[in-house]
């Protein structure tokens, strides 16, 4: 009782985030920060009233490992959006292209038509072709490494286009073509390995489910793991076993996905 006091204590003196975080990031963002140390707290307090201080461990690392495939799921369907409207604002700016706008009026037009992703990234490349600038210069900084290698192409095409007189139009539709492929390559990967995650989260939630039913059939696993040093040791080992089999399953996914 008087662990848990201390955790909701320390909670309550946690500091807020600084000025400078509340104005860099947005409200979802902050949520989503302010959940990610809540939820381990609560589920290593929880643990602990379970199954003691090994209960505690094993709870947090196992709400930190969940958080962090939660994470890397919604950064890769966010990949795969933006992907989608980068190549949606390109399609824009070979269309204003082949119509004959001048490439910076054609850039502005697809920054105002595009998602607000990239739309800043239109307007950059708008603001660098209108001033003669070097668009490879530009700061590659967006959202996704993915969508930061697009624009990487499309620059290059850009400067390819200005120093041999290629049509800049073609080389774009090119880069969108390209995009638009790898996007759907990862969407049709993605889609296959569904079987294979559904099958380690069903793997990963046996032993959770072997306690559960324990408990129900009344043969107390709980109390097991929780008293005495051979019972921590075994949750701790259960725990970093059941942790290590994840992560390997996760690293055989992520390099399908990355091939």
């Amino acid at each position: 009782m008087l662990s848990l006091v201390a955790i909701a204590a320390a909670l309550l003196c946690w500091p807020q985030p600084s000025v400078r975080d509340r104005l860099r990031l947005p409200a979802s963002s902050r949520g989503l920060r302010f959940a990610s140390w809540v939820a381990p707290a609560g589920a290593g307090a929880l643990g602990l009233a379970l199954a003691g201080p090994a209960g505690c461990c094993a709870a947090v690392a196992g709400s930190l490992v969940a958080g962090r495939q939660w994470r890397a799921r919604r950064a890769g369907e966010r990949d795969l959006r933006l992907s989608d409207e980068f190549a949606e604002g390109l399609r824009l700016l070979v269309a204003q292209l082949r119509a004959g706008a001048h490439p910076a009026i054609a850039a502005e037009d697809a920054s105002a038509e595009s998602g607000p992703a990239v739309a800043g990234l239109f307007g950059d490349l708008a603001a660098t072709a209108r001033l003669g600038g070097d668009v490879t210069a530009l700061p590659l900084v967006a959202a996704s490494p993915g969508l930061r290698a697009s624009l990487g192409r499309l620059t290059r095409a850009w400067a390819l286009a200005e120093r041999h007189g290629v049509a800049l139009a073609d080389l774009l539709d090119a880069v969108r073509r390209d995009l638009e492929r790898r996007t759907a390559f990862r969407r049709e990967v993605e889609a296959k390995l569904a079987g294979p995650r559904s099958t380690a989260a069903v793997l990963t939630g046996l032993p959770l489910l072997g306690l559960v039913f324990g408990e129900l059939a009344g043969t107390r696993p709980l109390e097991v793991l929780a008293d005495g040093l051979l019972g921590q040791l075994a949750l701790l080992t259960g725990t970093a076993l059941l942790i290590a089999g994840v992560l390997w399953s996760e690293r055989l996914i992520g390099a399908v996905v990355r091939s």
